[in-house]
């Protein structure tokens, strides 16, 4: 990696401080969790040592993150255009994705599928807040009404489906990675 302030090797000189600084670590506890000297991580943080493969590995466990996050690009997708999904009556803003947890917002239009067959189950477990309007969750043979910034939280192995109630609505869901993986294969197929 070069030493140029505002390339990768920045960008993750930054990262490190900054999650440091977000754990409430001082250097020396840093230090010691990665097993380097307190000058060497300090050295690395303000760019005056050269950041080597084997050192930010070290680090990257012991700030409890993965190399791959320490050293992501920044990527222009700060805005999200939206998907939509004509076929479900959905728009979605795929809001955040990381390896264990995808937060989606979406628009539904439509009512919840009728009838067992058109419910899922999965493992894994699902969150969702309404953002605004009305939302209907179909989970096994309850049908909850899920009013705005209400919230809901469900193991995903009971049948489930979710639509709008008298208009559209808008809801942030959370979805673990087993229900992330369900719902992406059902979408494609």
């Amino acid at each position: 990696m070069t030493q140029d302030g505002g390339d990768l090797d920045g960008l993750v000189r930054q990262r490190i401080r900054a999650l440091r600084v977000a754990q409430g670590w001082s250097l020396e506890e840093l230090a010691g969790r990665a097993k380097v000297s307190q000058s060497t991580l300090s050295r690395i943080e303000n760019g005056q040592r050269r950041l080597a493969l084997d050192q930010l590995v070290t680090l990257a466990r012991a700030l409890d993150t993965s190399l791959d996050q320490l050293v992501e690009t920044a990527t222009d997708d700060v805005i999200t255009s939206p998907v939509i999904d004509a076929a479900h009556a959905q728009m979605r803003w795929p809001v955040r994705s990381d390896p264990g947890m995808t937060v989606i917002r979406q628009r539904m239009t439509s009512p919840p599928p009728e009838g067992p067959a058109r419910m899922r189950a999965h493992p894994g477990r699902e969150w969702l807040v309404v953002l605004s309007g009305t939302a209907i969750l179909l989970l096994g043979d309850r049908r909850i009404r899920v009013e705005t910034n209400q919230a809901a939280e469900f193991p995903t192995m009971l049948p489930h489906a979710i639509g709008a109630e008298g208009g559209p609505c808008e809801i942030l869901g959370i979805f673990d990675r087993d229900a992330r993986r369900s719902h992406q294969r059902g979408a494609d197929g």
